[in-house]
């Protein structure tokens, strides 16, 4: 057999080197999806032992409650067919990449449904991380990368990651499209990125950061590469939001199901109502009100952090346009902190911060970010009346 000509891959040699690139990265992100583990397996355990003194199963808790009904519907039953006039009732609110996936596994592995979509979530939260840490690794190197995964594994909401809702799926195209943008992978940023678009409505925010960036690229000169990854990050979320639109019978479809369900865009003047009267009006605001409204302050801080620091556009623009979003939203309030899960930028400036501390510090630190993460998770499941 002749030798293969010069420059033309061998195919064994070329699935070979992947294989060998994923190994490699896969063993750089280890200790950061290690202390990803700890934390998430430290707050399940507080978590569990609250739930067993209050008489309560941590699985329903997880795996089958609010939202995680509604995914597990849609892969039992399919959407909705028409509009009607019932209030927070229309499925098709839900974007339908996360029930799909349920379907598709829950036919060839054993197990309910509702088991199913939390291990995809698990999983994916996995993904998530080893992303987020691929970003910190890449801008600021590796204990940064670490800190800002242990960062975001201690959010206050942060168990939404280990539960049946779309946070952990849609953290992971987005953290692995924004990572593929900052390394010049822009057709594989466009499909992450409509991937994203498919999983949750605020996958547009990542749509105009990607298509952004993608204009100023071609600004520079026509590559082939940049307009294809541009043209491909929307696709996701226009198809979905077409779709509906066929589906009940008039171009504002969507729009017309999320009015249903009282999300419209006002400008913020919710947000400032609520604010107002959770911090100024009410004499005794829920703790996880309260909790929701220090983390759209701090997010507000952080961003400014973000700017002043200059970081990369595609980070900056992601996290302003979800920032955006959620504050400019009509919509309910109480959610308002876990729709922010995705926005894992905002904690880089606390990650370059922890780098920087001493020992003793960072012990402190790190040990008081576990405990909130522990106690305003089991506050937000087993105190809260409301969803997440």
């Amino acid at each position: 057999m002749p030798p293969p000509r010069r420059g033309r891959p061998v195919p064994g040699s070329v699935i070979g080197g992947l294989r060998g690139r994923a190994v490699r990265a896969l063993r750089r992100a280890a200790p950061a999806l290690a202390v990803y583990t700890a934390v998430r397996v430290c707050v399940l355990i507080a978590v569990g032992v609250w739930a067993h003194r209050r008489g309560e199963g941590v699985w329903s808790l997880l795996a089958s409650d609010w939202d995680s009904n509604w995914y597990v519907g849609i892969a039992d039953h399919g959407y909705a067919d028409a509009l009607g006039t019932a209030v927070n009732a229309n499925n098709l609110a839900f974007f339908p990449l996360y029930p799909v996936l349920i379907k598709v596994v829950a036919a060839v592995t054993p197990g309910s449904r509702a088991t199913v979509g939390l291990a995809l979530a698990v999983v994916s939260s996995f993904v998530a991380a080893w992303g987020i840490f691929a970003v910190g690794h890449r801008l600021y190197g590796r204990r940064v990368g670490v800190l800002l995964v242990f960062l975001w594994a201690c959010l206050p909401v942060g168990l939404v990651q280990w539960m049946g809702y779309t946070e952990s799926l849609f953290t992971a195209a987005v953290a692995w499209s924004l990572y593929a943008l900052l390394t010049g992978r822009w057709i594989w940023a466009g499909v992450l990125c409509s991937l994203a678009g498919l999983t949750r409505p605020t996958g547009v925010a990542l749509a105009a950061a990607i298509g952004l960036c993608g204009l100023l690229a071609l600004r520079r000169g026509f590559l082939w590469r940049v307009a294809c990854g541009t043209l491909l990050a929307p696709l996701g979320w226009l198809g979905y939001v077409g779709w509906v639109g066929l589906r009940v019978g008039r171009w504002d479809g969507y729009f017309a199901v999320q009015k249903l369900w009282f999300n419209q865009v006002d400008g913020g003047a919710e947000t400032l109502r609520r604010v107002h009267e959770i911090l100024a009006v009410e004499p005794r605001p829920d703790l996880f009100l309260v909790m929701v409204t220090l983390t759209l302050f701090a997010a507000v801080v952080l961003y400014g952090a973000c700017v002043t620091h200059r970081q990369p556009l595609p980070l900056l623009l992601f996290t302003g346009a979800l920032l955006a979003i959620v504050l400019g939203s009509g919509g309910v309030y109480f959610p308002r902190a876990r729709f922010l899960v995705p926005a894992f930028p905002l904690l880089l400036p606390l990650a370059l911060a922890l780098a920087r501390a001493s020992r003793r510090v960072l012990v402190y630190c790190v040990s008081g970010a576990v405990l909130v993460a522990a106690y305003g998770s089991g506050y937000m499941v087993l105190v809260w009346g409301g969803a997440p």
